[in-house]
């Protein structure tokens, strides 16, 4: 175990927090079909203050996503202003958790995969929230306070 200055130990490796992806998930879940404008979703993106939006089919199945990144992209190549749809500049197929996986196994999914969006879909694939780093952070800031109290 570490110590910070000969103090109680900073990690207590017996401790086991059961935190899930639906513990710390944004919802509901910000969507917008694939033939969706652009800039239509990027406005969705401003009214909602998130950072992505989940692009689904006409059944609501999770077909893509559009963040903050997809937007650089579109901005810095010329696509926006031009009416078109969102289903040119999306990332297809996102990476995605259920909403029973654990947090820690979240985490590690966003690190390799170095995402900072990761949407929590059901069974079906249909959307049910979203972790971004933000939720992340929350998290983080709520457990040192219930572990430092």
């Amino acid at each position: 175990m570490r110590f910070l200055n000969g103090a109680m130990p900073i990690i207590k490796r017996s401790r086991k927090f059961p935190i899930r992806a639906e513990d710390i998930m944004s919802f509901p879940p910000v969507t917008a079909r694939a033939d969706t404008l652009i800039e239509d979703v990027a406005k969705l993106m401003y009214d909602n203050n998130v950072g992505s939006v989940m692009i689904v089919d006409n059944a609501g199945v999770i077909v893509g996503i559009m963040t903050e990144r997809d937007l650089i992209y579109a901005v810095a190549n010329g696509k926006v202003g031009k009416g078109l749809p969102v289903h040119m500049i999306m990332t297809e197929n996102p990476i995605t958790v259920g909403p029973d996986v654990p947090i820690d196994e979240t985490l590690r999914i966003m690190r390799e995969k170095n995402i900072r969006h990761l949407p929590v879909v059901d069974s079906n694939k249909k959307p049910v929230g979203m972790i971004s780093l933000r939720d992340v952070i929350d998290a983080v800031v709520a457990l040192m306070k219930v572990y430092t109290s």
